[in-house]
């Protein structure tokens, strides 16, 4: 595990290294940034006493099976937050998957899309994610449009998410950042709990 107290001490010069063109500044990885990203959509308790945030990819295998682990312990704890970070890694598909749950967030819908996309299985085309969110509820031309409508702001939200992940070093989805540590890879729920009593205590 990576200290999180490590990671982000070095934030001020870490952070200069990795620059993304397209964003065209630096990645900021300050504990304000990471955990409280005012365009990332949160689920849980929003008043919870510990964050967890979560790296994922629609398309990753490992998110989908690890994501009912992370409903479960979110909802027995009660007080915990969970931010969910997208890094749409695998390609255009992941990108769209993306594009059309955080335009859902604007529907009141975002997390009846994510439940949809994490239900799949294996990889995705864009008329499968359509064919998911439709029969979910979510009309994919609405979640669409609004994502167009603010357009600026969730494409800035996934440039940040990028410069974090690659800032902070992660190597792939999923990866966890729980109190002072990062977890990559798939976690069980036991882990999940030490992580968040851990936190708790500190």
């Amino acid at each position: 595990m990576i200290d999180r107290r490590h990671f982000l001490t070095l934030a001020g010069a870490s952070s200069a290294l990795f620059i993304l063109p397209r964003a065209g500044q630096a990645a900021d990885i300050s504990p304000q940034a990471v955990f409280n990203d005012p365009d990332a959509p949160a689920l849980g308790n929003p008043q919870g006493d510990v964050t967890l945030v979560e790296y994922f990819d629609y398309q990753c295998p490992f998110c989908k099976s690890n994501h009912p682990v992370v409903e479960q312990v979110m909802k027995e704890d009660g007080d915990l937050r969970v931010v969910m970070k997208d890094w749409p890694i695998f390609g255009a598909p992941s990108v769209y998957a993306s594009q059309l749950a955080l335009g859902a967030q604007g529907l009141g819908k975002y997390e009846v899309a994510l439940e949809a996309l994490m239900a799949t299985k294996g990889k995705l085309t864009n008329a499968q994610i359509d064919s998911t969110l439709a029969a979910a509820g979510v009309d994919p031309k609405e979640a669409e449009a609004s994502y167009k409508a603010d357009r600026k702001a969730i494409d800035g939200l996934l440039i940040r998410n990028s410069q974090q992940a690659i800032a902070i070093g992660l190597q792939g989805t999923p990866a966890y950042i729980i109190g002072r540590d990062v977890y990559p890879g798939a976690v069980d729920a036991d882990t999940l709990r030490r992580a968040i009593k851990a936190a708790r205590e500190s």
